[in-house]
């Protein structure tokens, strides 16, 4: 169960504009305290960020399960079962007590270095990697935060004259030169 301080920044953040995966994020930041303070263990860091992720989706972030072809079919599944009950449309069955207790002590038993500064660094730079060099250049994050900034209406006069992404988030700008 996400702590109720995690839950409130989460649904804060989506208030303000933000994406639902940085709202998501505060629940994957959860999951990283509770391994380093030695709550539980994960085999990888994919598998602590996939932890944070259901945990997001189930408490209603609204963070759509993974298209296809981003995930095994296994996996979109168990993440469309957690954004379902996230949103009110499933109501979730509770896992027998046996199995809980066994989910528990088989994560308690994995190692600790998957919350490490080296393995996160390591997964970013990986994950960053499966990017476009256009949508993760310093230019596109500003265009993304700005385009945040404008639907929220907090943007400064600057930003409003400024030439607006082409298509979508991250996209280039139309007039500009290279």
């Amino acid at each position: 169960m996400p702590e109720t301080k995690i839950v409130d920044q989460a649904k804060e953040d989506i208030e303000e504009g933000k994406s639902p995966s940085t709202a998501a994020g505060e629940f994957v930041r959860e999951e990283m305290h509770h391994i380093r303070e030695g709550k539980h263990g994960a085999r990888s860091t994919k598998q602590a960020i996939a932890i944070g992720l259901s945990k997001a989706r189930r408490a209603g972030v609204p963070l759509e399960p993974p298209s296809k072809g981003r995930a095994s079919q296994r996996t979109q599944e168990a993440a469309k079962r957690a954004y379902d009950a996230g949103q009110g449309n499933r109501t979730p069955r509770a896992s027998s007590r046996k199995r809980a207790r066994a989910v528990s002590k088989a994560l308690k038993r994995e190692g600790r270095g998957a919350a490490s500064a080296a393995a996160l660094s390591r997964q970013a730079k990986a994950s960053a990697q499966e990017r476009r060099s256009a949508n993760r250049s310093p230019k596109a994050a500003a265009q993304r935060g700005a385009a945040t900034r404008m639907r929220m209406g907090v943007a400064s006069e600057a930003v409003r004259k400024a030439p607006a992404p082409a298509s979508g988030a991250g996209g280039r700008v139309a007039n500009s030169h290279r």
